[in-house]
């Protein structure tokens, strides 16, 4: 047995990466998952990955900056599932660079994926996850807190804005039996891997400021401590920003 056997989540940006990290783990612990993002394909190879785990797995297509959209899909979860009782917000397609080249659409863009898209998806959410007493994770970035910023502004923005709406929906939604936390991780996503496989040098410098000595894998060091920040051994935690990123960030 899991400890989440019998419980449902929604994932989104799902394909790949963190977020198909989380979804893993959660399956491996016998939770059922939603797995929501833009491309199908990915999705559904997502999503077979997790019904090889025994559990239930629906890939939905769905564009998190078509904020409009987002009740229709969480209706969509709750109607092939049952309900809900996890909602992790992942997705999020913004932009890098300098801020005086930076374009205001892009930079928009950030926020809209980020922090607007994942408020739909709680407030959707919400009612579903006060009938059964569930758990919000919102992924936001060791980034915030670096001590230089250059070329990370508008990504470090989106993330910061979405810690504090973690912290306003943990403080107002405790009462709801709604936990809200938030985790910040170093994995090596597609797109890390990417660049570490592009510059090894600078890879092998950015990889010895961990105190731990490597970048996380998706799925055994995210998505388990997922895994576990939702289950009812962590009933207690709420507010929080976890730093899963090897002991590299100093979150105050």
């Amino acid at each position: 047995m899991g400890i989440l056997d019998g419980k449902v989540a929604m994932i989104t940006g799902a394909g790949q990466g963190v977020g198909q990290g989380i979804a893993l783990a959660l399956a491996a612990e016998g939770c059922d998952v939603a797995v929501l993002g833009r491309t199908l394909s990915k999705l559904e190879t997502t999503s077979d990955l997790l019904r090889a785990r025994g559990v239930k797995a629906e890939a939905i297509q769905c564009d998190v900056t078509e904020t409009a959209a987002i009740p229709d899909a969480v209706e969509k979860v709750v109607d092939v599932f049952g309900g809900l009782d996890i909602q992790v917000n992942n997705a999020y397609f913004g932009a890098y660079g300098p801020l005086l080249s930076m374009d205001d659409r892009k930079f928009q863009r950030g926020f809209v994926s980020g922090p607007f898209a994942a408020f739909a998806f709680m407030k959707a959410a919400h009612p579903y996850l006060k009938e059964r007493r569930g758990s919000i994770v919102n992924v936001v970035s060791s980034v915030t807190v670096r001590w230089d910023l250059s070329t990370f502004g508008a990504y470090a923005s989106a993330k910061w804005a979405l810690r504090s709406l973690t912290q306003a929906a943990a403080d107002e939604w405790g009462r709801d039996g709604i936990r809200v936390n938030a985790i910040a991780p170093h994995a090596l996503s597609p797109g890390l891997a990417s660049w570490v496989e592009a510059n090894p040098e600078e890879a092998a410098e950015f990889q010895k400021t961990i105190p731990l000595g490597y970048i996380g894998d998706c799925e055994e060091d995210i998505g388990r401590a997922v895994a576990a920040i939702v289950s009812p051994a962590m009933r207690y935690l709420t507010g929080a920003t976890v730093p899963l990123d090897g002991g590299q960030a100093n979150f105050d």
